[in-house]
């Protein structure tokens, strides 16, 4: 499909609670359109409650891609997750609909916008082994000999364990620093017409929907849904583990605290979740449309969808 020919792909960005999801179902409706997941845990199978998956019968009404596709002792990358979402968008627009792209994942959106630095796949043998290198002799010693031959990672401080073990696993693998790898030119994943919202409410009225809609997720069976996670037994240390909600409700089922404190500590940290969402869109994301009402943001995408298209 030639690029002036392709329909526009439609990104619906915004925190927790903001009501992006029934966004993207209205205009996914309006404009014969196909949702694409855009939230980092949303991908992953194990927790349709916790993560607020869309419903089954929501699900029904239009396609629906990339929602509880990966199994929780998995990993999903920015990366893996843009390749994957530029494979379906690419397939939507050959339908002749239009992908509509949602979620609260900035880094993904922007390594879908932006592009990817041509980082070589690590063997999962290699990633294995920065990590146990990390827990063998703690961060500041790990954080010393990443520096020794990644120099320019001695901005990362030795807490943040992600991108120091990234950064070691990396070097292991290809005997080259990753800040070379992210110096290289990148190229966006999709090409073709982009139309873009953030849909940003007040932060009271933010809050008053992370705390409601947690409430309605503990009686939709929240709790057992954590008690099936903790049964697999899987590391701390995986994304799925460390979902809002529950190392909250572990704490709970372990007996360290009630239900009603757990619950309220999961609400404080979702809050503060969305906060830090709304303050990296608000330095990321300047440029896109703002709407702090998500029926705005619908009928906007809606009327510029059929301009572009």
């Amino acid at each position: 499909m030639e690029e002036n020919h392709r329909t526009p792909a439609i990104l619906i960005a915004g925190p927790t609670a903001s009501g992006k999801s029934a966004a993207a179902l209205q205009v996914a409706e309006a404009v014969d359109g196909e949702i694409i997941n855009a939230d980092a845990m949303q991908v992953y199978q194990d927790l349709r409650v916790l993560t607020a998956r869309p419903a089954q019968d929501e699900m029904r009404r239009v396609p629906h891609h990339l929602y509880g596709k990966m199994d929780g002792a998995e990993k999903c990358s920015a990366g893996v997750w843009a390749r994957q979402a530029a494979a379906i968008i690419e397939e939507v627009r050959a339908r002749g609909r239009h992908p509509v792209i949602v979620g609260g994942t900035g880094l993904y959106f922007k390594a879908l916008d932006e592009g990817l630095s041509p980082i070589p796949d690590v063997p999962a043998s290699v990633r294995e082994a920065a990590q146990e290198l990390y827990d063998d002799i703690g961060p500041d010693a790990f954080r010393q000999k990443v520096i020794a031959v990644d120099p320019l990672m001695a901005r990362l401080p030795a807490a943040d364990r992600q991108r120091l073990v990234r950064a070691w696993e990396v070097f292991a693998h290809t005997a080259l620093p990753l800040s070379e790898f992210q110096a290289l030119p990148k190229r966006p994943l999709i090409e073709g017409p982009i139309l873009k919202a953030i849909i940003n409410p007040p932060r009271e009225t933010l809050y008053a929907h992370c705390d409601t809609r947690f409430d309605h997720m503990i009686a939709a069976g929240a709790v057992r849904e954590v008690e099936a996670l903790l049964a697999r037994q899987l590391p701390a240390s995986l994304p799925v583990m460390k979902s809002l909600g529950v190392p909250e409700l572990a704490s709970y089922l372990a007996g360290d605290a009630d239900l009603e404190g757990a619950t309220e500590l999961a609400k404080r940290h979702t809050r503060r979740f969305a906060k830090r969402q709304m303050t990296w869109f608000n330095g990321q994301t300047a440029d896109w449309p703002r709407f702090a009402d998500a029926k705005e943001a619908v009928a906007f995408l809606v009327e510029n969808c059929s301009i572009t298209g």
